[in-house]
């Protein structure tokens, strides 16, 4: 069964880390915990129009906590580092007579929606 990018995609994660690498293409999103690198990596591109290079992923547990005498637990979560292609090139091939073909496609350089509607 396909997931919908935007099932997938849950929530960006906002840090001071995280706003760091923004500089460096990386993109940082809270995503659902069963979902895999490709599904990760198909559902950005989808959303954003932008070309991933890679995908890390790290699995969150939630951690006890305590508000007096209630004991409860946060909430575990699974949150993937995006790379992006910050400078895209035009990708080039040979066709079947030996010509050289260049398909620029169009790719953003950065997430702009990126922060808005926390």
């Amino acid at each position: 069964m396909m997931k919908r990018a935007e099932d997938i995609i849950l929530r960006p994660y906002i840090t001071e880390k995280s706003n760091e690498e923004i500089a460096e293409g990386k993109y940082t999103f809270i995503v659902d915990r069963r979902s895999t690198k490709t599904e990760i990596k198909n559902a950005v591109e989808k959303l954003f129009q932008v070309k991933v290079l890679s995908v890390n992923t790290i699995n969150y547990q939630g951690k006890q906590k305590r508000m007096g005498v209630h004991v409860g637990k946060t909430e575990a979560f699974k949150k993937a580092i995006v790379k992006i292609d910050t400078d895209p090139k035009p990708v080039t091939y040979l066709t079947k007579g030996g010509k050289e073909v260049a398909t620029a496609k169009k790719y953003k350089t950065s997430i702009e929606e990126f922060g808005v509607g926390q």
